[in-house]
């Protein structure tokens, strides 16, 4: 477990020692419940819990969900019908993990810029981030597909849409695209493939999920200062440092408490906010609809893949220089998936020993740009491909690489240290919250 000092748990009736000494399970949950925390963490630190949440309700709900699907062409349509006016509860376990999907995907995002913006990439940290982003990337797979499976007409020409990108690879696309829909266009056998895929990511997801808490157990939590826990005795760690419960986890349960307020209003009064009518008509390959557009949490990505069209220089010079392989398609797949693996490759890539944002004033204005860039490839990825949109989106695709690979190293070298930056986090905490009064003799 965590390096940081502190008491394991220790057996005392002879039933404990007996499944200790055979199964350690008790002793895994002590020290994963009592583990010594940051006592400085804010209310950024609330979206694990929140996550944990989202998955347990997404694999529970979605396993109620398909004892009354259908995985058909001709019957998946109807039998979401069924669900939502037939079985008992059904629409309200529909509405649930449909929204639900949202609340992950807002939950991931601010718990991905938080860890941007406090350096929890940082070494020796690094493991967990990558672990974070595989999870993140499945995240996004388990969701299109999940998309798909209603068979409305978003569902049907938003699968015909991003299935066709891997036709765009060289050499290996029509055969990769051909594999994935299982016969040359969407169809059952596509159907089939997402709805197993989509059933079963999920426990794999969770699966990384024990993988990333225990990664970031073995290292330690990070922290709003940036500071490591003082490991040089148990008295000095205690300084630094809560037990996870009770303090955190009734800060998580009450911060998980007002969020899920808020889920429960959507939920029951404006279920349908964040979907698109245009799903509540089944599938039809004969009609396009007139603008397609994927769920909110892909438009950032999804403005990123349309803003590299023909005529942009770039594009050109990748297409000139290759040959002719890289064409405006490819490149728009390119960046894309480029766009996730930079914020993957961000441990490299900020060169800055200083590891929280809160200390770097030149940063913090590069980061809030970051954060307004990623809203505004939103607004983009679900407006028409067209002037003046496609160069906003451009706009906001070049800015998201230059931070990353250009903004990001730079800043390391030329930021002038910090001065404020407190010696330990008992100092961090002491100047926020005061120190705590000696008791009476």
């Amino acid at each position: 477990m965590s390096g940081i000092p502190h008491d394991h748990y220790e057996p005392k009736t002879g039933g404990e020692k007996w499944i200790h000494s055979r199964l350690p399970i008790v002793g895994l949950i002590y020290d994963t419940i009592m583990i010594p925390t940051p006592k400085n963490l804010n209310w950024m630190w609330i979206w694990g819990i929140v996550l944990a949440f989202c998955l347990a309700l997404q694999i529970v709900t979605g396993i109620v969900l398909v004892m009354h699907y259908t995985p058909h062409v001709d019957m998946a349509f109807a039998s979401v019908e069924h669900i939502m006016r037939d079985v008992n509860g059904g629409h309200f376990l529909r509405y649930l993990h449909m929204n639900g999907a949202s609340l992950f995907f807002f939950a991931v995002y601010l718990h991905i810029f938080r860890g941007l913006y406090y350096g929890s990439y940082k070494a020796p940290r690094e493991i967990t981030w990558i672990i974070g982003m595989i999870i993140y990337l499945l995240m996004m797979a388990t969701g299109f597909m999940g998309y798909v499976l209603p068979w409305g007409q978003m569902s049907f020409w938003g699968a015909t849409v991003i299935t066709g990108l891997f036709g765009a690879i060289p050499f290996i696309g029509e055969s990769l695209q051909a594999w994935l829909l299982g016969g040359p266009a969407v169809a059952n056998a596509t159907l089939n493939r997402f709805f197993s895929l989509h059933y079963l990511l999920p426990f794999v997801i969770a699966g990384l999920v024990i993988v990333h808490i225990w990664a970031f157990h073995n290292t330690g939590n990070n922290n709003p200062t940036g500071v490591d826990v003082r490991k040089s005795s148990k008295a000095e760690a205690e300084k630094d440092t809560l037990p996870f419960w009770p303090y955190f986890v009734i800060k998580d349960f009450f911060a998980l408490a007002v969020v899920l307020a808020v889920f429960f209003a959507i939920v029951g009064f404006m279920p349908n906010y964040l979907g698109h009518p245009d799903n509540y008509i089944e599938a039809n390959p004969l009609a396009t609809p007139a603008h397609i557009v994927p769920e909110w949490y892909f438009l950032p990505f999804y403005a990123i893949l349309r803003a590299f069209t023909a005529d942009v220089w770039v594009v050109m010079f990748a297409n000139w220089i290759t040959g002719g392989i890289v064409d405006a398609k490819f490149f728009g797949v390119l960046a894309m998936f480029g766009a996730i693996v930079a914020m993957a490759l961000v441990p490299w890539l900020d060169t800055s020993k200083v590891r929280s944002g809160r200390y770097r004033p030149m940063f913090k204005w590069w980061f809030a740009l970051l954060c307004i860039d990623f809203i505004v490839l939103m607004w983009a990825g679900a407006m028409p491909a067209e002037p003046p949109y496609s160069t906003i989106s451009l706009i906001g695709a070049t800015y998201w690489f230059a931070y990353f690979f250009v903004i990001l190293p730079l800043l390391g070298v030329i930021e002038p240290a910090p001065k404020n930056m407190p010696a330990t986090i008992e100092e961090d905490f002491d100047a926020h919250y005061g120190k705590p009064t000696e008791p009476a003799e």
